[in-house]
């Protein structure tokens, strides 16, 4: 007969097996960004690893050229101080070369931010509204019999209310649930304080405001969980307003929104 703790190692195991392969996360001393999910996210990771390059390339030529400049003009190498004067083809140089660099990152730059302000022809919109310290979530593409929309709020699940393999200050009782390959639209506001909802793996970051509609657009091309958190300081509790999104294939998704709708 197996032991018990065996049998726990073993749940414990297929519990971060899932968490792993499912869940998206920050993890422990992570330095670089969460994998992504949505072809905006793959642009911003894509073009942050460009911009490193020009960044470490020019920061390795400036830190030479600064060094060189020490060891050979010092004053125990040259007694007496040089006399220089201003040459007009290296100041072009240095004037233009910086100037054409900055034209080619703002090509893939301005390509990203219009991509991101981009909505295409959604077919599910969800509101999203702010409140001190949770989110509430409207469906209004969806009726019952009785006209009524599907609506819920979404809390965190506190720490004594935890299950095994859940995730602390990330976990809420009602998760955002959306089809897979699909073009959602997701319109922002605030109920009573400025919000802001932020999903790191989707390439998210739209605020709410009080009195004001923001919009943000979602293309997930992967199932599983993503895991946000309000990223305006909001109060004393806003630390703990997380977001989860769920994410499943279409015809599971069909079937929460007829259970839902039948609540």
């Amino acid at each position: 007969m197996i032991n018990t703790s065996i049998l726990f190692i073993i749940y414990t195991f297929i519990i971060f097996l899932f968490n792993f392969s499912f869940s998206d996360i920050s993890e422990n001393w992570q330095l670089s960004f969460q994998d992504p999910a949505t072809p905006i996210m793959e642009g911003i990771i894509n073009l942050h690893h460009d911009l490193m390059f020009f960044i470490c390339a020019i920061s390795i030529f400036v830190s030479w050229m600064l060094l060189r400049t020490i060891w050979y003009f010092n004053e125990t190498n040259n007694f007496i101080a040089s006399n220089l004067t201003h040459g007009t083809f290296i100041e072009i140089i240095w004037t233009t070369t910086p100037s054409l660099i900055l034209l080619v990152i703002a090509i893939p730059s301005f390509s990203l931010l219009y991509a991101m302000d981009e909505i295409i022809s959604p077919s599910i919109t969800i509101k999203t509204l702010g409140h001190q310290w949770y989110w509430s979530y409207e469906y209004s593409d969806y009726l019952n019999t009785e006209n009524e929309t599907i609506n819920f709020d979404s809390y965190m699940i506190p720490e004594e209310d935890l299950e095994l393999g859940h995730l602390r200050l990330l976990e809420v009782d009602n998760r955002m649930v959306i089809p897979v390959n699909t073009h959602i639209r997701i319109i922002i506001s605030a109920a009573d304080v400025l919000h802001s909802w932020a999903v790191p793996s989707l390439g998210v970051k739209c605020d709410a405001i009080p009195g004001r509609l923001n919009q943000a657009s979602l293309f997930v091309k992967r199932e599983g969980l993503y895991y946000g958190q309000c990223s305006e300081i909001c109060g004393i509790n806003h630390g703990f307003m997380p977001i989860v999104v769920e994410v499943v294939k279409l015809p599971n998704y069909i079937f929460w929104v007829s259970n839902k709708l039948g609540e």
